[in-house]
């Protein structure tokens, strides 16, 4: 069987690193190139770190991105002309970046997620059943703690868990999406649903 050739962007930050070292150590798959958002002069398993550029994606089936969203919709851009698949795991997306990421979908195949884990798709999917059960009438709140290296928050899993909210209720999300609170030892409920992110120490997530 022939492998998946892939081209792993934001190769030095902690979820590049591990897809690079989930991909050496498959079979099923071959790194042809990395990228970074700036010159690095080092190789990585023998790989020379790129811009993102035609030229660093161009033999790659499959483009796979947790960085950051101006970069990942470089990816996109660049992507969409040479007709690559691309794998998103970047949140933090605003509602007219999301709405440019489906535009390009129309073009490209694009599987996106702010959770690959299957627990928290089931989750998200809990959400939305329990949520369309109790209706209009009850009020929520959705609570997320990462390690302070994340820059983003609320977290893209919270946000899957506000989406499920909104859907279940059969609402526009971002019309029912409240404050955005950071490290706070509490925070009130709303009609709309409001998010507490809290930052700290080595937690995994």
């Amino acid at each position: 069987m022939n492998k998946i050739k892939l081209t792993i962007t934001g190769c030095l930050g902690r979820m590049g690193q591990q897809l690079i070292k989930s991909a050496k150590n498959s079979k099923n798959f071959k790194l042809v190139s990395l990228t970074e958002n700036r010159i690095v002069n080092k190789k990585i398993f023998g790989l020379k770190p790129q811009l993102n550029s035609i030229s660093a994606f161009k033999n790659a089936n499959v483009i796979i991105d947790f960085t950051i969203p101006k970069c990942t919709l470089e990816v996109l851009k660049i992507a969409s002309k040479l007709k690559k698949k691309v794998v998103i795991g970047t949140t933090g997306f605003s509602k007219k970046e999301e709405n440019l990421i489906k535009k390009y979908s129309k073009n490209i195949p694009i599987l996106k997620a702010g959770n690959m884990s299957l627990g928290i798709n089931l989750l998200m999917y809990l959400t939305e059943i329990a949520s369309k059960s109790l209706g209009d009438n009850f009020l929520s709140k959705v609570f997320e703690i990462h390690h302070k290296h994340k820059k983003d928050h609320p977290s893209g899993t919270a946000l899957m868990l506000g989406k499920g909210i909104a859907t279940g209720k059969n609402k526009d999300f971002y019309n029912l999406m409240g404050k955005k609170y950071l490290n706070k030892k509490t925070f009130p409920y709303s009609k709309k649903i409001n998010f507490n992110s809290i930052r700290k120490g080595e937690i995994v997530g």
